[in-house]
């Protein structure tokens, strides 16, 4: 082993070394995003079939965590504003009831008995039962008690479509877009959505309530196997390479 051989490998080996520390630091932060994702699909699970406990109202909503809070079981008792109804495009692959394809969820604005509003997403109806008259029972009016899961506020993809409020149709679920088109005051529109469960005692079944999907992408486990196996290719690629260099 001559010095020069060594003197050869001293760059290629700073490389080397270099890449080995990214990407098993890679590995290790997939390793704990696993743990994390894990943790949260775990509590969520244990949340979802939790007693339902009164939603937030307007004095806990600036310390308020989304994230934590979401899938939370909640109760609210007030009245819908019909008028106010938002139909958000959206298609339904896998009901858990019997309508599902291209259509709409239909977002209500919803007064609790304290005055400040949230909105409900009441579930799914198919495109031609936009419109509530089409639809058996049409609106709840009057005073009612509704229970559902908390979702936080949807991201707008750089491709999502613009929202058309003259024919109604949107394609973002997000409270503070629907309070500003309707000129409701920001301070009393709560930041989250309550996803009504399903009710067997709505006439006809529509909107289809409790479609919810609660889904964890958890990929962790494979990002780390790749990253750590990048890594035993690098260090396998750079012991040969140094194997040739050394005997030349």
């Amino acid at each position: 082993m001559s010095a020069t051989g060594l003197r050869r490998l001293l760059v290629p080996g700073v490389f080397t070394v270099v890449g080995l520390v990214v990407l098993v630091a890679l590995g290790l932060w997939q390793l704990e995003r696993l743990q994390w994702k894990e943790a949260l699909i775990a509590r969520v699970e244990s949340r979802i079939d939790a007693p339902p406990v009164a939603a937030p109202g307007p004095d806990s909503w600036a310390a308020l965590d989304l994230g934590e809070l979401e899938y939370q079981p909640v109760t609210i008792s007030g009245r819908y504003r019909n008028a106010g109804e938002i139909h958000v495009v959206y298609t339904l692959t896998d009901p858990h009831g019997p309508v599902g394809g291209i259509g709409y969820l239909v977002m209500t604005p919803f007064e609790t008995d304290d005055g400040w509003l949230v909105y409900v997403d009441r579930g799914f109806v198919p495109r031609d039962r936009k419109d509530a008259t089409t639809r058996q029972g049409r609106r709840i009016e009057g005073e009612t008690t509704v229970t559902g899961l908390v979702r936080q506020p949807s991201r707008r993809a750089w491709f999502t479509p613009a929202d058309d409020p003259q024919k109604n149709e949107w394609f973002s679920r997000d409270p503070k877009i629907y309070a500003a088109a309707a000129g409701l005051p920001a301070a009393e529109v709560a930041p989250y959505i309550i996803d009504a469960r399903f009710d067997p005692a709505l006439p006809g079944g529509l909107p289809q309530g409790g479609e919810t999907i609660v889904s964890f992408p958890n990929n962790h486990l494979q990002y780390a196997v790749t990253w750590f196996g990048l890594a035993a290719a690098l260090l396998g690629v750079f012991l040969v390479f140094a194997r040739g260099r050394l005997k030349g």
